[in-house]
């Protein structure tokens, strides 16, 4: 199993297969993506202005028509067309460098779109909010049905997610018909918490991961002895360091072991490994509020889990792809062989016999979903059938 690889760049690639694994349509896919097929010979940072308008356009026809399926009552069909839209904002968004013109404009839309296709859906699916010390991390509620507290995973961005991508995944759905809650998280340099709120990425991600935990204990329908965490992309150094340092998570996993990211970076100046968005540096100096690459690099030196996994004591899952081009392999056997206190360590090499390759999964998420959502069912006391 392989990418599909629709244009000549990893980075576009990248966009298009993690849009279709969220709900893209095919025959929409091909419209906005065929009169942008030269464009992407240019390069990878070269013809994203172009993605945005023909991705933006395919949106704005998708609202239109949601209108008329409103003003005619039909609000499930709305609310389909509404989450494609929302989709493609968000892909379009994201592949744009930071103050490209029609970026913050985009962003707007997709969370309007998003909201209002929850809304008219009915989904299983909360727009909550969580108080930082310095701010506001926003977040997706998924509960798990039935009466009584349950088990809740919290789960959290990598460097260019939003928590819409991580609902769309499947692995909250996946959780919750387990019997097991999800709170997506847009963490700091994430979603809207830095384009709306402004924060900046941490290292340390135990300082908002344990106030996820906080709100968690105030739910009625949250077992507070039954919290989980997982992360998915570079969300596989925040999962794996909150759970070292807040006591109260009972068991982590990460989608993608990014146990040394700061050594990534390294690697990339030199060009080895692909990046996963265009306009990488810039990118990622906006993440870490950063002015210049020196500053860049001393926010994100920490972004090393060597020296601190041996601090989790509680059950922990690391997944990978067997032919990730972004963050290799080594990574995961390090990040497992590193959990020398957890009662129940397991590493899952995600192979050809099944698929889910490539990086968190990008050819086809759907083996992660299941295979995260069993092992937190069966170490957090949720079902399997």
């Amino acid at each position: 199993m392989a990418l599909f690889e629709y244009f000549p760049n990893y980075i576009w690639n990248l966009s298009l297969a993690i849009a279709l694994e969220s709900g893209a349509k095919i025959g929409e896919i091909v419209d906005m993506c065929e009169p942008i097929r030269k464009a992407a010979d240019e390069g990878a940072d070269a013809g994203t202005a172009q993605f945005l308008e023909q991705w933006v356009a395919m949106a704005d026809k998708l609202i239109g028509l949601a209108e008329v399926d409103e003003q005619k009552g039909r609000l499930f069909s709305a609310a389909t067309k509404l989450k494609r839209a929302a989709l493609y904002l968000l892909t379009a968004e994201r592949m744009q460098g930071h103050g490209h013109p029609g970026r913050e404009e985009t962003f707007k839309k997709a969370q309007d779109a998003f909201l209002k296709s929850i809304r008219f859906a009915k989904d299983n699916c909360e727009r909550v909010e969580i108080a930082l010390d310095d701010g506001v991390m926003p977040a997706l509620y998924i509960r798990a049905p039935g009466d009584g507290p349950k088990p809740c995973v919290v789960y959290c961005n990598g460097l260019d997610s939003s928590k819409e991508l991580l609902l769309w995944s499947g692995l909250p759905q996946a959780l919750a018909r387990r019997g097991v809650s999800c709170l997506c998280v847009d963490q700091p340099g994430t979603g809207e918490a830095i384009r709306t709120y402004k924060l900046p990425a941490t290292p340390y991600s135990e300082q908002w991961a344990s106030k996820a935990v906080d709100w968690l204990e105030t739910q009625s329908d949250v077992d507070k002895n039954r919290i989980g965490m997982t992360g998915i992309s570079l969300g596989g150094h925040f999962a794996p360091r909150a759970v070292a340092y807040e006591p109260r998570f009972a068991a982590g996993a990460c989608w993608g072991a990014n146990h040394n990211w700061a050594e990534v970076q390294q690697k990339r100046l030199n060009r080895e490994g692909e990046n996963p968005v265009p306009h990488y540096w810039k990118h990622v100096m906006w993440v870490f509020g950063a002015k210049d690459m020196d500053e860049f690099f001393e926010n994100s030196k920490d972004m090393n889990l060597n020296g601190h996994m041996d601090r989790i004591r509680v059950p922990f899952l690391v997944t990978h792809g067997e032919k990730d081009r972004q963050i290799s392999l080594d990574y995961a056997h390090q990040a497992y062989e590193q959990l020398v206190n957890s009662p129940k360590r397991e590493l899952k090499i995600f192979t050809e016999r099944e698929g889910g390759v490539e990086h968190v999964g990008a050819d086809n998420m759907s083996f992660g979903c299941d295979y995260i959502a069993d092992w937190f069912a069966e170490t957090l006391g949720g079902h399997t059938k």
